[in-house]
């Protein structure tokens, strides 16, 4: 399935938040990087249907949002919001299985095909041992990893995940993109926010940046995660190279100048 927005503009009330926004998820990785504050989630909402664009649209299939069923919708694509705690300690399993409720019908009880693909989608992202957990005793990673296994428990085509490694240590943030990547592979379409270009490097096909409430390059991950550009979105210099023996660029900050001090 294609999920495209084409000239979207979005924001909340009369505040544009993004404008002129062209991009299509068809296959394959998208990272979408940007500073804090540029509005990736907000594009992300209005990609979902969950606010209405100011200007533009949003079609699945090249069909409109607005005429899709919700249903339909749920089926079709799935969000993947930041891990966050929840205050009734539900099972692992049962957190997984809420991701079934676009394919339960009204007032019914999941059955038990439900539960052995919340299991299975458990087992696919290795966290199994877990399942009878309260999701609210399990690490930040793997809370996170629940939340992927939940919207794969939708049987999506299409996968929106909001800066899925915020918050982790480096080696959980390394074992989400590994998902990422797997995923991918098995044919989901994934488009990801991130404010690390390092991760785009490591499981993306296409990058987009956002900056200034539009999308300003598009493409490859190698054309476009140039120094400038990593400049122009955080106000940074870094060094682009390739690591020894690989094709596999790696990006590192330019030291300070420990000769410049601006405290006391």
């Amino acid at each position: 399935m294609k999920l495209t927005a084409t000239n979207l503009s979005f924001g909340y009330g009369h505040g544009l938040i993004g404008e002129a926004v062209d991009i299509t998820i068809n296959g394959g990785v998208t990272c979408l990087l940007g500073p804090n504050g540029a509005g990736k989630t907000t594009l992300f909402k209005t990609m979902l249907g969950l606010l209405t664009p100011s200007h533009g649209t949003v079609t699945l299939d090249e069909k409109p949002l607005t005429n899709w069923r919700r249903e339909d919708l749920a089926r079709a694509v799935a969000y993947v919001p930041q891990a966050h705690a929840v205050l009734f300690p539900f099972t692992v399993r049962d957190v997984v299985l809420m991701g079934r409720a676009a394919r339960v019908p009204a007032f019914a009880a999941p059955s038990r095909s439900d539960i052995a693909i919340a299991d299975a989608c458990l087992d696919r992202l290795g966290l199994s041992h877990l399942a009878d957990r309260p999701y609210t005793e399990i690490s930040g990673g793997e809370r996170q990893i629940a939340l992927i296994a939940r919207a794969l428990a939708q049987e999506p085509s299409i996968l929106i995940m909001d800066e899925p490694t915020a918050s982790l240590d480096y080696g959980n943030q390394l074992r989400v993109l590994s998902h990422v990547r797997t995923l991918a592979s098995q044919g989901i379409s994934v488009v990801l926010s991130t404010h690390n270009p390092e991760h785009a490097l490591l499981c993306a096909d296409r990058v987009a940046l956002f900056h200034e409430r539009r999308i300003i390059a598009i493409g490859a991950p190698g054309d476009v995660l140039t120094a400038a550009a990593i400049k122009q979105l955080y106000g940074v210099d870094v060094v682009i190279g390739r690591l020894p023996g690989s094709a596999a660029a790696t990006i590192a900050p330019v030291p300070f100048d420990k000769e410049i001090h601006n405290g006391p």
